[in-house]
């Protein structure tokens, strides 16, 4: 079984490990060709292989629909190059080694291109490979270095703009992060690919110089070896030389033009994907433009002295093409904007795209979603550092962070049934916010020093509901100075979906999410996870287990903790594992209230008064819901007072107290404080020094 699998691994193997050792090989050999003598027969074969090379990437280069399809083109552009000048090399010392035996001994190939180009005229030869070589070096290859140059630095400066323009997709939900990454991938390899042609055209204009002096060297060199070494005559020396190096010139430069148009094709074609052949002919067939041209050649017909029959048969052809073209237009108009079919009534029922109702018609899979007024498409469209979008994309990264799984992105988009400048914010499909901005002022938001009251348009703060005014720009200077803080349109929204954000972040955690954080645990504890989920407890227990945390405002970062605390608790219930997982976390839930030296300020309840809640629930027959709604209001209004002082300490409300209270308290501190924490005695480290600033119930 052992042999027979390893053959079979084998076999697989080989055909990779041949494919892969191709192109070294032929790397190898190609500089080999430069210092080893070659057979001109082969050197036929190789430039007949050189010929097909550069007419397979012209083809290539034509059937491409985006530049990045061919990817690869400038190393192939590199490859082809070295080839070329390989053979110019080999070439050259056959010419100048064999040339004085006759037009023969450099090979069929390069003989008969000589022949054929010069026609016994050396002088017309010598002025055709000009002309090619300067068709080829100042047209085509400097006009694609120019292009490939600007593309590149167009491309390179574009990067960052398009690399933020995925970013806010994908943060309005415009994208999924799958799709935002092959969009990023993209961009890279664009900017790799442009940045690569234009040092690969470089490649094309140094082939072009090195074609010139290869010529160059082979009739002044070989005219020189042979009158010098082989006794020839002048005219025979010139007879033999110049049309081998002719010949070898034009054999290498053909190719060269062919592999200067590929490039050249490259570098100008647009990004759309469309096909080369119907673009042009949709473009230059519009016969807007063919009827003018058929009227200046009728014009030029009938002018005297010109080829009357030439001109009015161009106009004829022209005035065809043109009326032609305007019939393709309108029977492809009719045919995209109306589509029709007969119905049961026997009347025409139109079929559109609009008509067909697909299922994102009628569902939202948007966890988070901020809709907005037409009046507030501005702040959306806004590219500034300080814009709604580069807002929102901090809140995300940021509460991500604190709270440890990542936010679900937040879908932005127009609605037109809301205010011109309303906006709401829905979490899981529940509307939790509606309110409105006033777009191009500012809110100036009053505060316990302010001196003045300023002009403008009273309204709340959204998101802590003091008194406020919306001001014009121009008054922001005032009302600073007023102690007002003052705060734009689009920070008013991001910190209110920052706040709402954080009020309901059991709401964004999902099994998926779980499962994501397990998959990241699991690389480094694969033991641990494999050992709890889901043998001791299922993903959907771990997911309330975490969402419970998250209301409670705790962080989950720290997974591997959670998971080690859980293995351990003796009950499986899920109000026991949060318990247990609290315990756990302690010191990291703390000391996001207080630091390492600074003793933990806190709030309690008279033991009287908790141990009276406790009897009357237990009297009551009631496990959850203990506090009355009577004394609940009393608790909520201690909560808000004590909550308002230590805020002015620039302190967090922390309540600590009986476990069997912690769930019914952590909802009334909740109501009056919603960053208040409410922490049992279990949870507050034995090595923290406590300091109780108000004991509540002390005095009934």
């Amino acid at each position: 079984m052992t042999d027979v699998a390893l053959t079979s691994q084998r076999a697989r193997k080989s055909p990779s490990l041949v494919k892969a050792s191709l192109l070294p090989l032929a790397l190898i050999a190609l500089i080999l060709m430069m210092v080893v003598p070659v057979h001109p027969f082969l050197l036929d074969i190789f430039f007949t292989m050189n010929i097909v090379v550069g007419l397979a990437i012209l083809m290539a280069s034509l059937n491409t629909h985006r530049p990045l399809e061919f990817f690869a083109f400038p190393t192939v552009l590199l490859f082809a190059t070295i080839l070329r000048l390989s053979l110019n090399v080999a070439s050259a010392r056959v010419v100048l080694a064999h040339g004085h035996q006759g037009t023969d001994a450099a090979g069929q190939v390069i003989k008969a291109f000589g022949e054929f180009i010069t026609a016994g005229n050396f002088a017309i030869g010598i002025l055709v490979f000009v002309i090619l070589m300067i068709i080829n070096m100042i047209v085509i290859v400097k006009g694609t270095g120019r292009v490939s140059e600007v593309a590149a630095r167009f491309t390179l400066d574009a990067m960052p703009g398009k690399q933020m323009a995925i970013d806010a997709e994908l943060n309005a939900g415009l994208l999924s992060p799958e799709q935002a990454k092959i969009r990023r991938e993209e961009v890279t390899r664009q900017s790799d690919f442009y940045g690569s042609m234009d040092g690969a055209t470089k490649f094309v204009k140094g082939d072009a110089i090195a074609g010139i002096l290869i010529l160059v060297i082979n009739i002044f060199g070989g005219l020189i070896v042979g009158m010098v070494f082989h006794n020839l005559s002048i005219s025979k020396a010139a007879t033999t030389y110049v049309t081998l190096a002719i010949g070898d010139g034009l054999v290498a430069q053909i190719p060269s033009l062919l592999l200067s148009l590929a490039t050249a094709i490259i570098v100008t074609r647009d990004s759309s994907g469309a096909d080369l052949t119907d673009s042009m002919v949709s473009q230059l067939g519009a016969d807007k433009a063919w009827w003018p041209v058929a009227a200046i050649l009728a014009l030029f017909g009938v002018v005297p002295g010109m080829p009357t029959t030439l001109f009015i048969g161009a106009a004829g052809v022209a005035a065809y093409v043109a009326w032609k073209s305007g019939k393709s237009r309108i029977r492809a108009e009719v045919e995209k904007t109306e589509e029709k079919t007969i119905g049961d009534d026997g009347e025409d029922v139109e079929i559109t795209d609009e008509n067909q109702l697909l299922i994102d018609d009628v569902s939202n899979r948007a966890i988070l979603m901020l809709e907005v007024g037409y009046g507030l498409i501005p702040l959306l469209e806004d590219k500034s550092k300080s814009s709604l979008v580069t807002r929102i994309t901090g809140i995300r990264k940021q509460t991500s962070r604190d709270f440890g799984f990542i936010i679900p992105s937040v879908r932005i988009r127009d609605n037109l049934s809301l205010e011109p400048n309303g906006y709401r914010i829905t979490i899981g499909g529940v509307i939790v916010a509606d309110d409105k901005v006033q777009a191009g002022k500012l809110l100036a938001i009053q505060g316990d020093k302010s001196t003045i009251a300023l002009p403008g348009e009273p309204a709340k703060d959204p998101t802590f509901g003091l008194d406020a005014v919306w001001i014009d720009q121009h008054d922001r200077v005032r009302a600073q100075a007023a102690n007002y803080t003052v705060v734009d349109p689009s920070t008013v929204i991001a910190t209110h979906l920052n706040q709402l954000l954080r009020q309901n972040i059991g709401d964004l955690l999902g099994q998926d999410e779980v499962q994501q954080l397990l998959d990241h645990v699991g690389k480094t504890s694969p033991n641990l996870v494999s050992g709890i989920v889901p043998k001791i407890v299922t993903l959907g227990v771990l997911t309330q287990v975490l969402k419970q945390l998250l209301i409670d405002q705790i962080s989950v970062t720290d997974l591997r903790r959670i998971l080690e605390a859980m293995a351990g608790a003796k009950s499986r219930e899920i109000d026991d594992l949060v318990d247990t997982a609290r315990v756990a976390l302690a010191p990291i839930i703390v000391q996001r209230v207080s630091g390492p030296k600074e003793p933990l300020s806190v709030i309690t309840l008279d033991p009287g008064l908790e141990q009276i809640i406790v009897q009357n629930a237990r009297a009551g027959g009631r496990e959850s819901g203990m506090i009355e709604p009577g004394l609940g209001r009393k608790l909520i209004e201690s909560f808000q007072e004590q909550g308002r002082k230590l805020a002015d300490d620039d302190k967090t409300l922390v309540v600590v107290t009986t476990p069997t209270l912690r769930r019914d308290l952590a909802s009334l501190v909740r109501q009056a404080v919603p960053d208040g924490l409410v922490l049992t005695y279990k949870e507050v480290p034995e090595s923290k020094r406590i300091n109780v600033v108000a004991v509540i119930g002390a005095s009934e």
